[in-house]
């Protein structure tokens, strides 16, 4: 797996940071495609998703407030914040949800598959079910990652 000195960087700051949750969290989308050894995958941003009391706890820790970010038709979570300092910016997402037609659903991985980076532990949903919610999304981009996920045949 190849990825960015800038992304290991800020993967090694979510490593830090989240040693303190106290509930599982994933990175999600993007990244985790990269994680995962799709290739290629730019990661614009880190997508983390935890729980809302690790959220509420974390945030402070940062230094930063959660947002309301601008109305999207497709995604919305109950706490929201970006984590700008580290080389690639990180979206922390609690009570994250997607859009399937008129239908609100949650996104809480049901799998947690741990991925080393150096001396830091990483955590994923397992490449299927990362797949599936990734092309769950439906936006080009996600298809196009998870068929690149698909099209993997060895664990990263």
């Amino acid at each position: 797996m190849s990825l960015p000195t800038p992304l290991i960087e800020t993967l090694g700051s979510v490593a830090a940071i989240m040693a303190t949750a106290r509930d599982p969290w994933w990175i999600i989308a993007s990244a985790a495609a990269a994680l995962h050894g799709a290739e290629p995958v730019t990661v614009a941003d880190v997508d983390l998703l935890l729980s809302v009391e690790d959220i509420n706890r974390i945030l402070p820790m940062l230094g930063i407030e959660p947002y309301r970010g601008p109305s999207n038709p497709l995604f919305r979570s109950e706490v929201l914040a970006k984590w700008p300092a580290p080389p690639v910016p990180v979206d922390l997402m609690a009570g994250f949800e997607h859009r399937v037609g008129d239908a609100w659903h949650p996104v809480w991985p049901t799998t947690r598959q741990a991925i080393m980076i150096g001396s830091e532990t990483l955590y994923v949903p397992e490449r299927d079910e990362l797949r599936r919610i990734i092309a769950g999304f439906g936006r080009p981009k996600d298809l196009e990652r998870a068929s690149l996920l698909a099209a993997l045949t060895s664990p990263p």
